[in-house]
């Protein structure tokens, strides 16, 4: 599949079609689709390839590029049936074969096993035991496909290595001690590898740090008791998904209709990797946040932690386990995608923040010398007016992206420099600083207050919303939201065994028609 060009960079997706798993539901315990994860490995170019998992099943499923709305972009290349009868499955991650390099899929869930299949041939390859409970959520290392994690109800994340010199003894690490109380729902590795998240349903989010694991077998696994950053203040309720972007974290808690973007204080991956003795302990019971980071906030650096944006994602009701995703490639647009219980699939785009920043300032900047102007008796400057508020965005991040080219960078800078944005006086209302006057530009106060809402990170407890919402027919819940390697295809599956096909940077012949 060609890149995505420059102009549908901006776009974001919109549906193309869908598809239910009909085989061995029963109407009065319908199955669900609670996990989905594309295939990593596979070269430029090719088409995407994806696994959903369901209860019995795994369905793999290949992308094609296409432009005629008739043609079903989805073709499925692969069935897994798991006949263990104890078998529930939640979650995957895709691996490959360390001799051959051909494509594994781990699979794990209810009966607390790891099951490893040749995605190829269909076949079970292994299977890892070791876990005292449900697998909530599995993860590969981004530095080592043979390297995954497990998270699991018996509060541990377990790291398992693939590699034939592990064989014997296949779990080469549990992260587990006094890191969590209750059970796990996320794991997930920053993209070095040597940095793992987890969270669940103690409401506690944790740092890892990873020690270098030799190569040679290993007569039994490495434990770590502490995790080097933890806190329960980030959220109030159970957390149940979290993720790095970049060095800064995203993570959602039941019940409160927000994912929230925040850093670790003085965390930086290009630091080096401490060790296992540096962890703080829990000394002080009633503490509820700990860091080797910033053990002792400063003038200069007053907390252990600090939130950078919180995104609005109602109607989630009373669920739990749905989990967002965020698509974040070098030179692309980073992209958050969230899915919740009312039919809803939601997106942000992150390079839009920075050029919403730096058209601001340019509007105010027009209006000062028009002010200017007008005082001095000269020719007044004759106001920005611009009728199509999206490409007014584009044209202007054009040269926004020459300066900002980590987009975390641009986050960090908009969300800490309040003085930039114009006039930023608090909102009696509690919804966020007032960081636009009246009116500006010949846009009128409900368009500047729309942009505001969607685009300005100023205030970090005010929430954004959407940069677009698409809802389908039907009652859906998304459980978890799946980006392919390009950033081309966008899925999200959940409730009903059903899945929904996204799509970026491609126009087809007419409009999407569901496949049923």
């Amino acid at each position: 599949m060609p890149p995505v060009s420059e102009t549908a960079e901006w776009e974001l997706p919109r549906l193309r079609s869908s598809f239910q798993l009909h085989e061995d539901i029963k109407e009065e315990d319908l199955a669900e689709f609670f996990d989905v994860k594309f295939y990593p490995y596979n070269p430029p170019g090719a088409p995407p390839v994806f696994a959903a998992t369901s209860k019995k099943h795994v369905v793999v499923v290949r992308l094609v590029q296409t432009t005629d709305k008739d043609q079903n972009p989805c073709q499925i290349i692969q069935m897994i049936r798991d006949d263990d009868k104890t078998a529930n499955n939640y979650t995957c991650c895709w691996s490959k074969d360390p001799d051959t390099e051909r494509p594994w899929l781990c699979v794990a869930g209810k009966d607390a096993k790891v099951k490893v299949y040749d995605v190829k041939e269909g076949k079970l390859v292994k299977t890892l035991v070791g876990h005292g409970g449900d697998i909530s959520d599995l993860a590969t290392s981004p530095a080592c496909p043979t390297l995954i994690a497990s998270a699991s109800d018996d509060t541990t994340i377990k790291l398992w290595s693939l590699a034939k010199a592990h064989d014997k003894q296949p779990c080469i690490c549990i992260l587990g001690g006094e890191g969590h109380q209750y059970n796990l729902l996320s794991v997930a590795f920053h993209n070095n590898g040597r940095y793992v998240l987890s969270a669940g349903h103690d409401q506690i989010i944790n740092l890892w740090a990873l020690p270098e694991f030799p190569k040679e077998h290993l007569n039994v696994p490495i434990v770590l008791h502490y995790p080097h950053f933890s806190s329960s203040e980030v959220h109030n309720n159970l957390v149940d998904c979290v993720a790095f972007y970049g060095d800064l974290i995203l993570s959602r808690a039941c019940h409160e209709d927000t994912i929230v973007l925040w850093r670790i204080e003085g965390f930086s991956s290009a630091d080096p990797i401490p060790g296992p003795l540096d962890a703080p302990t829990p000394t002080d019971m009633a503490k509820q946040t700990r860091s080797y980071f910033n053990p002792i906030p400063t003038k200069s650096r007053p907390a252990m932690f600090t939130r950078l944006a919180q995104f609005h994602t109602p109607d989630c009701s009373v669920q739990f386990y749905m989990r967002f995703r965020m698509f974040h490639a070098e030179g692309k647009h980073a992209i958050l995608a969230f899915a919740n219980a009312k039919s809803k699939t939601m997106f942000w785009d992150f390079s839009r923040f920075a050029a919403y920043r730096e058209f601001m300032e340019e509007l105010e900047e027009a209006q000062q010398q028009q002010q200017a102007a007008a005082g001095s008796g000269a020719a007044a400057v004759p106001p920005v007016a611009v009728q199509k508020p999206s490409w007014l965005l584009v044209k202007r991040a054009k040269k926004t992206a020459a300066a900002h080219h980590d987009t975390a960078t641009s986050l960090r800078l908009a969300a800490a420099d309040k003085e930039s944005m114009v006039s930023a006086s608090p909102d009696p209302e509690g919804g966020g600083s007032s960081s636009v006057p009246a009116t500006l530009g010949n846009y009128n106060q409900d368009t500047l207050n729309n942009w505001k809402e969607m685009y300005d990170l100023s205030n970090p407890i005010g929430l954004i919303r959407p940069h677009k919402v698409l809802q389908v027919d039907g009652s859906f819940v998304g459980r978890q939201v799946g980006w392919s390697p390009g950033g081309e295809w966008c899925v999200v599956v959940g409730n009903r065994n059903r899945a929904l096909i996204y799509q970026r940077g491609a126009r087809e012949k007419g409009a999407a028609t569901p496949l049923g």
